[in-house]
């Protein structure tokens, strides 16, 4: 199929390069130029907009950090909905309110271009080896259309729903990952003070009730003191203030993510915002004055 991708960056890129080795043929844009080379070099034709991508396009992917990078590459006058034709389709990746996705789905609905929101889960590693979790919202055709294209970057996809339901999808997911990460980390800060063995702790409780893939992803880096970026404290913030605000508008309150979205807020502020999002267990280290290390 041929593909257009916008959005290069460390998630764009690897999900780019698993389409490319699925025998896709890619189009691709990205304002960073070192990013577009770096996939042209697998393959990819470079494009001078995400106009020119659609243009190319049956089917065209972004990739982006945020809503308004969302609304600028699909709705911006350089955007992919000037370039893309009628019954062709766009498929937001980002992590997005949903109120945002609905928008660009009904602006792309009144040129008769077809319109999903895909979310995905997983982090940096999962996209670079193609097993990303994928939220879908938007219609069943549209989604049989993609499951091919889902299928070489991710290892499941669900339709959730309606256009918009990928994103609320992806917020629950996200509430779920950044209170766990919170909660882990002051579960080790206490174990580590207690003159315990982290690594044993972990080793101990990942069996239990208490297991989880949050658990297993993020404890050994923690332990480890490894806070490379898989997924970045400044976008996991950027999630929670997006579920917070969707949250806001339907009367729902959410009280521990408000908590969390603040523990963010700290972290970023303190020159964090970088770091993987397992670094989340710095914020309970520093209120304890208790690093997380194994004895010795």
């Amino acid at each position: 199929m041929d593909i257009g991708f916008v959005g290069l960056g460390i998630m764009g890129r690897p999900m780019a390069r698993n389409l490319l080795k699925a025998g896709h043929r890619l189009t691709v844009y990205d304002p960073d130029r070192p990013s577009v080379d770096a996939v042209a070099e697998a393959g990819a034709v470079p494009a001078a907009s995400a106009r020119e991508a659609a243009a190319r396009s049956r089917v065209t992917i972004t990739m982006v950090p945020d809503g308004p990078e969302v609304e600028d590459a699909i709705l911006g006058p350089e955007g992919a909905l000037a370039g893309a034709a009628a019954g062709t389709v766009i498929v937001d990746m980002s992590s997005i309110s949903p109120l945002v996705a609905q928008k660009v789905g009904q602006a792309c609905a009144a040129k008769g271009v077809e319109f999903m929101d895909a979310p995905v889960s997983g982090g940096e590693p999962k996209a670079v080896d193609g097993t990303l979790s994928i939220m879908a919202g938007g219609s069943p055709e549209v989604f049989d259309l993609m499951r091919g294209l889902f299928e070489a970057m991710g290892s499941s996809a669900v339709l959730a729903g309606p256009v918009g339901a990928g994103n609320v999808t992806k917020l629950a997911n996200q509430i779920i990952v950044a209170v766990n990460i919170a909660a882990m980390g002051e579960a080790l800060v206490l174990a580590t003070r207690a003159g315990l063995d982290p690594e044993t702790v972990y080793q101990a409780i990942r069996g239990g009730l208490a297991g989880s893939a949050v658990l297993d992803a993020k404890a050994p880096m923690v332990i480890a003191r490894n806070f490379k970026p898989g997924f970045r404290i400044r976008l996991h913030r950027k999630d929670l203030r997006n579920a917070l605000s969707a949250a806001e508008a339907m009367g729902v309150p959410l009280p521990l993510t408000g908590l969390v979205e603040q523990i963010l807020v700290s972290l970023v502020a303190g020159g964090r915002g970088d770091l993987d999002h397992s670094a989340i267990a710095t914020f309970a280290e520093d209120m304890s004055k208790t690093e997380v290390r194994r004895p010795g």
